[in-house]
């Protein structure tokens, strides 16, 4: 399979287990601040990433780093709070590192977004119901993200 054969990332999340997977494929995006959107209105938080393709180093189907476009939606949203995150600087770049999820209050779901350096995201909604696409065509990067242990 070569690059242009690729087919983009959909995955769809319906409960705590689904979201780790989605949370697995976040791992490494970034995202600015002006690329992440809370609609109240539509009860739906929005973060457009560039994604880190770790599971074509896992395959190795590509001998280049790569990343792409993706945009991983939360429906369902009820309340969204931000720590660490400076709102006003909206060009600043948040690496993702996990999703997690538990249930409180016996009917809404905590949902955080942990990002490098301390940044969260908390999200409280009704249901589990995220979203990730990835979206046109990806390119080549120079490096792999690299975690201390």
């Amino acid at each position: 399979m070569n690059e242009n054969e690729k087919v983009n990332l959909k995955l769809i999340a319906k409960n705590q287990k689904d979201l780790k997977v989605v949370s697995a494929y976040s791992q490494d995006s970034i995202v600015n601040v002006k690329d992440m959107v809370f609609l109240k209105g539509n009860r739906t938080f929005i973060m457009l990433t560039n994604r880190f393709m770790w599971e074509d180093v896992e395959k190795g189907f590509f001998r280049h780093n790569r990343r792409i476009r993706c945009a991983i939606k939360f429906e369902e949203i009820i309340r969204v709070q931000s720590k660490n995150i400076n709102q006003k600087d909206k060009n600043t770049p948040l690496e993702c590192l996990a999703i997690e999820c538990k249930l409180i209050a016996d009917t809404n779901y905590e949902i955080k977004i942990f990002f490098s350096g301390g940044s969260v995201i908390t999200l409280i909604s009704e249901a589990v119901e995220v979203s990730m696409h990835d979206l046109g065509k990806s390119w080549k990067v120079k490096h792999v993200p690299i975690h201390k242990i």
